[in-house]
């Protein structure tokens, strides 16, 4: 959505690494974006051949920028501007269904907290059908 748009100009990230289409809500307690894979994004060349799936790490980076990057940037607000940023810390994901070329994935996150210049949050991710395709937490440290 357009009144996001200086949330998404201020990620640190550009094609093709770049996991965020758009951002539905952001608040101080959470998060919601979406994004589509495309069908011939790099990291579909021989990965499982003639039947490719995105990686796992993929889905993992793609929750991590949606749900702690995206937010953290909105939780710095005033600092953000001055190239503070977020940066991945740690993450424990369970994976439970794959993700297709072509599937748009809704991301869900939920800060548990943010002190100590660590963000962490219960971050989940969701297919078309609205499935369960992972879930976990993921934590960012506030960098300069």
């Amino acid at each position: 959505m357009a009144h996001f748009q200086h949330i998404l100009d201020q990620l640190p990230y550009s094609e093709p690494f770049r996991f965020v289409d758009s951002l539905e809500a952001v608040s101080e307690s959470g998060v919601e974006g979406r994004y589509r894979f495309g069908e011939d994004a790099y990291f579909y060349k021989g990965h499982f051949k003639g039947n490719p799936i995105t990686p796992g790490v993929i889905l993992t980076e793609c929750m991590a920028q949606i749900g702690v990057v995206c937010l953290g940037i909105f939780l710095l607000s005033e600092a953000a501007s001055d190239g503070t940023q977020i940066a991945l810390s740690h993450h424990e994901v369970d994976f439970y269904l794959p993700v297709y070329p072509g599937e748009t994935v809704r991301v869900i996150s939920e800060k548990e907290y943010f002190r100590f210049q660590k963000l962490q949050c219960k971050v989940k991710m969701l297919n078309e059908k609205g499935e369960l395709v992972c879930k976990g937490v993921i934590s960012g440290m506030v960098v300069k």
